[in-house]
């Protein structure tokens, strides 16, 4: 029987990534704890909170249910020298993350995790992101347009954040918050790579 499909994520760029390969799916989000001790590296950090995400919606299901649903989450964190960087509280947490990425190379890591069948299957994709010498007029520019304040390190490189990057090492998607190669991979090692083919 093929599972039904939720994406445990209200963000639009998720939606956009997922629907590129999988034709038919629902949305549903489920309030979740998003956070974590210190010592946790963002590495790691991505994977437990997309299990979390994932299971928070799991846990609103039947337990009828709960058996025909493959439940996908994802959780992506920017990460500067071992240290997260989260989506900002202020305009001035974003202007002081943008000045510590500026002419520095950082990590996105994206973490995915499946629900499926009892069992829980994730990973996580990183890419290397290099961004140009930013000037304060740039930065004073970018945070009035609103863009930085629901992005993970204060950019979205989609979208006008993607002026600051130079270049990047790694997949275009994992830095918008969905890494594909990852979920198929996934979806592989969950014993249900057929749904990604599209007819």
């Amino acid at each position: 029987m093929t599972p039904k499909i939720i994406l445990a994520s209200a963000s639009p760029r998720r939606r956009e990534l997922l629907g590129n390969v999988v034709a038919d799916f629902t949305v549903k989000v489920a309030e979740t704890d998003e956070s974590l001790d210190s010592s946790i590296h963002p590495l790691r950090g991505v994977e437990i909170l997309s299990e979390r995400k994932g299971r928070a919606v799991l846990d609103e299901l039947s337990a009828e249910e709960r058996d025909s649903f493959l439940i996908i989450s994802s959780d992506t964190l920017v990460e500067l020298d071992g240290e997260p960087l989260g989506k900002p509280a202020s305009e001035t947490e974003a202007k002081e993350m943008l000045r510590r990425l500026s002419g520095k190379r950082h990590n996105v890591h994206t973490g995915i995790a499946l629900h499926f069948s009892g069992k829980v299957f994730s990973g996580v994709a990183t890419t290397g992101v290099y961004f140009k010498n930013l000037t304060e007029d740039e930065i004073e520019d970018y945070i009035k347009t609103g863009e930085p304040m629901d992005k993970a390190g204060s950019y979205g490189i989609q979208g006008l954040g993607g002026k600051f990057v130079d270049k990047i090492e790694g997949y275009f998607d994992t830095v918008v918050g969905f890494s594909t190669n990852l979920f198929l991979k996934l979806l592989a090692e969950a014993g249900v790579g057929f749904l990604a083919e599209r007819e």
